[in-house]
């Protein structure tokens, strides 16, 4: 059993992840298929360098693995429960309200 330090730390380094937009774009698509970095970049429409910055963060933070094949890289979720954990935290972010945005959230002082 994890201590509450290292559960804090856990959810932290998720978080962190999901921070940025272009990395829920990435979680997103993995969760679908795993994928080369030049597909990635492609769907994503942003630079290879761009996506390769997002991918080590993902990494560093245990979210995903790059798996050799051959001379190519392809990315996939570190665990498949990922994928469901996403699918969870989304469906339950919009089942507590749909029409709330972190912005509205900065403005009364949370997040």
């Amino acid at each position: 059993m994890l201590t509450l330090a290292a559960d804090i730390e856990v959810l932290a380094r998720f978080g962190r992840a999901l921070a940025d937009p272009i990395r829920c774009r990435i979680l997103l698509s993995l969760r679908e298929a795993p994928a080369h970095p030049s597909d990635l970049a492609d769907i994503l429409e942003i630079s290879r360098t761009r996506l390769s910055n997002h991918l080590a963060c993902l990494r560093d933070c245990g979210l995903v693995v790059a798996v050799p094949v051959g001379r190519r890289t392809r990315y996939e979720l570190a665990d498949e429960r990922l994928g469901h954990a996403l699918d969870a935290l989304r469906t339950a972010v919009v089942a507590v309200e749909a029409d709330r945005t972190c912005g509205d959230a900065d403005e009364k002082g949370c997040c």
